[in-house]
């Protein structure tokens, strides 16, 4: 079905084509009809968990790492996620044929440069998983593209080989040494910045990771976009767990949802500084007493 007033986002049922071990992380097949055609880089989608007779009743967000639109299981997508809570265990558990309700595609996606530039992709874990889809878009429309993967560990990086396929160009970061260089995206991204004169960043991973490469984009004079990683309980705006603050183009910050209005932002635009707060210059912010 489709939700009214909209061709998308759409709801439906989506059944397990496969299921592999990535590393540290699971690689969930599904057929989805319908939403693949609509998807872009950025998109997310979000599943219900737990079965019919769960007591889970929130979805779970995943950004979307791959579509096939056509073949013959028809439309099918692909999210990359880990193991880590009642919601993802069930996911991890699940067998071919099963099934799983699915809304998407979600979100704002990545905004693509109107002329051929040169961009940089940085992600951080499996924030890696819209990255491919994104690199792409870039190259069919002539952009050169960089990557930088980070992660704490080996096992904990994904795509490595696939980055290596889609890049001129793959630096490799984790903290322990195992892979690449010893140390963190940060570390080796004004390198990159410098030898490529990127003028976009996109970026994916943790917050604190998104904040340190949009303010790094900044001081080299890139255009940033962030895929923020906020907890999207509904994923279509009513629940209101996932804001952050954000400045508009009118220069007033304003409280928005990452599920509707992001999850892909202008990094020079989150007050990184001030997620999981509201400021108190915000619109609409308590006001203090004695004030």
């Amino acid at each position: 079905m489709a939700w009214q007033g909209k061709p998308g986002p759409l709801q439906v049922t989506g059944e397990v084509l496969g299921l592999r071990r990535a590393g540290d992380y699971h690689v969930l097949t599904l057929t989805a009809p319908g939403i693949p055609e609509l998807t872009k880089p950025g998109h997310f989608v979000a599943l219900a968990v737990g079965g019919q007779s769960s007591s889970m009743l929130l979805r779970r967000a995943f950004s979307v790492h791959s579509v096939q639109s056509r073949g013959v299981y028809g439309g099918t997508l692909d999210i990359v996620f880990a193991a880590s809570g009642k919601g993802t265990e069930w996911l991890a558990k699940l067998h071919r044929s099963d099934t799983v309700d699915i809304v998407g595609p979600l979100g704002r996606p990545f905004a693509l440069p109107k002329t051929p530039v040169p961009c940089v992709l940085v992600a951080g874990g499996y924030g890696s998983a819209p990255m491919f889809m994104l690199a792409d878009a870039l190259r069919a429309r002539g952009c050169r593209v960089d990557v930088v993967l980070g992660a704490a560990t080996e096992s904990k990086l994904f795509g490595v080989l696939d980055a290596k396929r889609i890049a001129s160009t793959l630096t490799i970061t984790t903290d322990d040494g195992s892979l690449g260089e010893r140390g963190r995206v940060t570390d080796v991204l004004p390198g990159v910045l410098t030898r490529t004169d990127a003028d976009v960043v996109y970026a994916c991973g943790p917050m604190g990771m998104l904040s340190a490469v949009a303010k790094m984009a900044t001081a080299f004079g890139a255009y940033s976009q962030c895929a923020v990683e906020e907890s999207m309980a509904c994923g279509i705006g009513i629940c209101m767990t996932c804001v952050l603050p954000v400045i508009g183009d009118d220069g007033v910050t304003r409280m928005v949802r990452s599920c509707t209005d992001g999850p892909i932002f202008r990094g020079d635009r989150v007050r990184w500084d001030d997620v999981d707060t509201i400021p108190s210059d915000a619109l609409g912010a308590p006001v203090t007493k004695g004030h």
